[in-house]
């Protein structure tokens, strides 16, 4: 039997790491995934095993290569972002993969926007708020000033896409993705690097730019696959809605953060976005993304553990509670809008009259954030991916907010994994690109219409 036709793609996320084969029609054709335990860094901080992760990479190739059902065409990679990997001369890792929530000297963060014009100036065109080492760009920085001997070893720093890339293919790029993602490098009025990049002697470290669909021939001598450079997984995940719809469009992508991508806004950011949770990313065109995020999911969790223990019930109750619009009536009539963490409980006389409030305070919240976003474009539609998509009280809330727009709940099996395969559709794939990917469920003003 003549074997099919693959693109594999590692999905690396901080706590699954996962490989999936997609035939030409972008269906699962094999999927493995892994987890590994945290290792630490030289202050103890938790970081990512970088040698478990190089492992199991090629563990996993070499049993899919095995594997005579297939045939492998290329390979990418979507992983997090905010993360460098630091290889010397001949490609080895010279220093852990530092977490992005480690915590960032004050000292150091004041001497570099001090020099280089403010927070506010810097962070309005860098597109970045101040958010330490989640700014990658800053750990570089930290590294030329606390390790200038390990600075001088560094021959590239790679973000994690590129360095799974570099395992595989021998060649070391940079991609716009993953600069692009609150970094501090790149300055978005200039359509380049930021100055200090260049003053600091950070652009020496960085390789060279390439397309996210360009690819890269294999390392190994007898393969002919191609390999792509790898994309930011968020970026990813906005691929299959670029390539599916053309109307302007915001994804509202949920899970522990909620994040409003509007890939039709190119404003530059205000003070008052940047204040507000507002930045902004590099999609794999390379066109700028204007997004807005909020940390919903994780409140979320938190405040059904504190219904559940209030009225005694179990927090695996709250995964599909249908929309009552009564209820919704009755609690509008209720009170003021605010926190539902400051709420009191006792107000509420059942367990699903409080969650409806939960989400409501949610709705109500999220509104204000896609609005910052949204407001002066020809945004048409809100597509939903995540786990809010598949909650009746959130979606029809969230229809009933923006009654001017279409709302859809989006669904759609490993849209960053699917996004990573399209990026470099041309490489693999003999068929043109899908249309029917992506499955709808559209919301008018409170009422779902299949």
């Amino acid at each position: 039997m003549k074997p099919t036709p693959v693109i594999a793609v590692f999905d690396v996320g901080k706590t699954n790491k996962k490989l999936f084969l997609f035939d030409e029609q972008y269906k699962i054709v094999f999927e493995r995934s892994a987890r590994f335990l945290e290792t630490v860094d030289e202050d103890g901080d938790p970081c990512e095993n970088l040698e478990s992760l190089r492992l199991s990479i090629f563990d996993s190739l070499r049993e899919v290569f095995k594997n005579p059902a297939f045939e492998v065409k290329s390979i990418n990679f979507a992983t997090y972002g905010a993360s460098f990997v630091y290889i010397d001369e001949d490609g080895k890792p010279l220093a852990p993969l530092y977490n992005y929530l480690k915590a960032y000297p004050e000292d150091l963060k004041e001497q570099f926007y001090n020099t280089y014009g403010g927070a506010a100036e810097f962070s309005n065109r860098t597109a970045s708020p101040v958010l330490g080492s989640l700014n990658s760009g800053m750990q570089l920085y930290r590294i030329k000033y606390e390790k200038p001997e390990l600075f001088a070893q560094i021959k590239y720093a790679l973000h994690l896409p590129q360095y799974l890339s570099y395992l595989i293919s021998g060649e070391a790029y940079s991609d716009i993705t993953s600069i692009g993602c609150h970094t501090n490098l790149w300055d978005f009025t200039k359509n380049d690097y930021h100055e200090w990049v260049k003053k600091e002697g950070i652009a020496e470290k960085l390789a060279p730019i390439v397309a996210a669909d360009s690819v890269i021939p294999a390392a190994f001598p007898g393969n002919n696959y191609a390999v792509g450079p790898g994309v930011h997984d968020s970026s990813a995940a906005l691929v299959p809605y670029l390539v599916n719809f053309h109307e302007p469009f915001v994804l509202l992508s949920t899970g522990t953060w909620c994040i409003s991508l509007n890939p039709f806004n190119s404003s530059p950011l205000t003070a008052d976005e940047l204040e507000h949770d507002c930045l902004c990313y590099l999609q794999y065109e390379g066109k700028p993304v204007k997004a807005s995020r909020l940390f919903s999911g994780y409140e979320h969790e938190q405040q059904v553990k504190r219904i559940a223990a209030h009225f005694g019930t179990d927090v695996i109750a709250y995964r599909s509670v249908p929309f009552d619009p009564k209820i919704i009536e009755e609690l509008q009539q209720m009170g003021k809008e605010e926190e539902f963490a400051k709420r009191n409980l006792n107000a509420y006389a059942t367990d699903v009259m409080a969650y409806h409030q939960l989400i409501l305070d949610l709705v109500n919240q999220q509104y204000i954030s896609t609005k910052r976003v949204l407001d002066g474009t020809a945004v048409k539609r809100i597509f939903v991916d995540g786990g809010f998509s598949k909650n009746a009280i959130f979606m029809n809330l969230l229809a009933m907010a923006f009654p001017e727009l279409e709302v859809f709940a989006a669904y759609m099996a490993q849209a960053t994994a699917v996004g990573a395969a399209l990026a470099i559709h041309k490489s693999w794939n003999t068929k043109p690109l899908p249309n029917d990917i992506i499955e709808l469920k559209y919301y008018a003003g409170g009422t779902v219409l299949n």
